[in-house]
């Protein structure tokens, strides 16, 4: 696809119309230097891509620092700052560190390095954390090589090392790593193919990147989180505008060279310009969906949960967030679907349009009270923000209360946090959306974990038969157990409503036709991309 816009506006013009002169900031070195401009899909604040499940810090996570194992375009690992073995009875994984590897400070990567990063990655990472309740000893072989061994087989561990999503197994020094859980890290030292400008970050409104010239590549081709991370521009910036109309003309005058996340309702506007290319990279996307709270009335009632999933139509959430049918799909499955263990079973009602009776039944069932339930929208990001209004339309419909609130995006992540009651300033449902990459299989899905406890995402769902399936995933090997016990846990999910699919959509990324050789997979990466002079 090659989208334009219909006219194009004069730098100067549009720059003093727009007041972009600030927000864009162009230093005498920038414009002496290759530059990037791009617009991600929200502003970056949080420098800690461990400790924050946030899409933005993650994408900061891959420009500065790397990961023992890549995962290609096509969903497969690949070795990445390590090569690996495993024992033949599976307890046993070695990793060797590649020659080469350099902290952005110049001392060597090394295995220790590598431990304290697994550590502190487990602590923070469902997957990790399952890879750590199996694990017998983690230890250095010798500078280059470190060893895992396990005390029952697993079938997921490289896969986990591989996932770039919720949290990535980033490298950082040990130092770094060290740090006790809730503390800021001390810097930004990486061993990625970009180093992070710290004088020039402005959090929330522009982040910085160069090249680390003494990045070693691999000699494979750029491949998703594999392969080559060479890097040919000089400098990368991050750049927020969060009013969508002027991204888009920044974007046709040549102001910015990317977009992350176009705008559907605005890329008809682009459609017509040869100067500007739109692109899926990622075929998955991203699946959005809705969290209700467990803990208190009235979602801690598993019918009323049931009764909000029955009242909730697919094909209404996808038209208003999406519009464009080339981009979304309907999707009931808790892996997202087109993935290997997709199933969609016991979501039927959510891609068939809903079934008002039935929630209205199951309300008057469960005896709801009229008790107001408390929907949070986000009022900035355009991804979020149709979700929860169509929702709202549709528990009304079946006899809800409902109370939305607005606000901007920090803000509500803020306030996801609080375990109170919405009523105390907590909430009843939330929205957002996760990358299929972090969702396809249960090993790596954050919201089925239904232990009621902080290590539960936001909504603490308490599900002793979910946890006992999870576990008997985790230890299955054979490809047809592992199937059968996903769909078990599609149908667990379903019936106790533990979040609900609101369907799954793919983000188009857009490009100005001075940037070639854009990189396909997950994430958006910037290593492998060239910028004419």
């Amino acid at each position: 696809m090659n989208p334009t816009f219909p006219a194009r506006f004069p730098k100067k013009t549009l720059l003093t119309a727009l007041g972009l002169a600030s927000a864009l900031s162009f230093s005498a070195q920038t414009s002496a230097d290759t530059t990037v401009n791009a617009v991600m899909h929200s502003a970056l604040r949080a420098l800690d891509p461990v400790s924050s499940s946030a899409t933005i810090a993650r994408n900061h996570g891959y420009m500065i620092y790397d990961t023992l194992i890549g995962l290609d375009a096509d969903l497969t690992p690949q070795p990445q700052m390590a090569d690996w073995e495993v024992s033949e009875d599976g307890l046993t994984y070695t990793f060797t560190l590649r020659e080469g590897l350099t902290w952005h400070d110049g001392s060597p990567v090394t295995a220790a390095d590598c431990i304290a990063s697994l550590e502190r990655w487990s602590s923070f990472d469902p997957g990790g954390t399952l890879i750590f309740d199996h694990l017998e000893s983690l230890t250095a072989l010798d500078d280059h090589r470190v060893e895992l061994k396990l005390t029952t087989a697993l079938g997921d561990v490289i896969g986990l090392l591989a996932k770039p999503s919720a949290v990535a197994a980033f490298m950082m020094p040990e130092a770094v790593a060290s740090i006790e859980p809730g503390q800021p890290l001390p810097n930004q030292i990486g061993s990625g193919p970009f180093r992070f400008v710290s004088d020039a970050f402005q959090p929330g409104v522009k982040a910085v990147y160069e090249r680390f010239d003494e990045y070693v590549p691999r000699d494979e081709a750029p491949s998703g989180t594999a392969g080559s991370k060479e890097v040919f521009v000089d400098r990368v910036e991050w750049i927020h505008m969060p009013d969508v109309q002027t991204m888009v003309n920044a974007i046709n005058s040549g102001d910015i060279d990317y977009i992350e996340r176009t705008p559907f309702d605005l890329l008809p506007l682009l459609e017509s310009n040869p100067e500007i290319h739109a692109e899926v990279l990622d075929p998955l996307g991203m699946l959005t969906l809705a969290r209700m709270n467990f803990l208190h009335p009235p979602f801690n009632d598993e019918r009323i949960r049931r009764a909000a999933l029955l009242a909730i139509g697919q094909d209404d959430v996808m038209a208003a967030l999406v519009g464009d049918p080339r981009f979304y799909e309907t999707c009931a499955s808790v892996y997202g679907c087109n993935t290997a263990l997709s199933s969609e079973a016991g979501g039927e009602s959510l891609t068939s349009g809903g079934s008002l009776d039935e929630a209205r039944a199951l309300l008057e069932e469960a005896g709801y009270d009229d008790t107001p339930i408390v929907l949070l929208q986000p009022s900035d990001v355009a991804t979020l923000t149709p979700q929860p209004l169509v929702v709202a339309q549709a528990l009304r419909a079946a006899g809800f209360n409902v109370e939305l609130r607005q606000m901007d995006w920090q803000t509500l992540v803020s306030q996801r946090a609080s375990r109170e009651a919405s009523s105390d300033g907590g909430w009843d449902m939330i929205f957002t959306n996760f990358g299929v990459d972090s969702l396809w299989s249960p090993s790596i899905n954050p919201l089925l974990i239904s232990t009621g406890e902080e290590d539960s995402w936001f909504g603490w769902p308490t599900d002793p038969d979910m946890e006992a399936l999870l576990d008997e995933f985790a230890l299955a090997i054979e490809g047809d157990e592992r199937q059968a016990l996903a769909e078990d846990i599609q149908r667990q999910a379903m019936e106790q409503v533990t979040f609900v699919p609101l369907g799954q959509f793919q983000n188009v990324i857009s490009w100005r036709d001075e940037l070639s050789d854009v990189v396909a997979g997950p994430i958006p990466v910037f290593w492998g991309m060239h910028k004419a002079e």
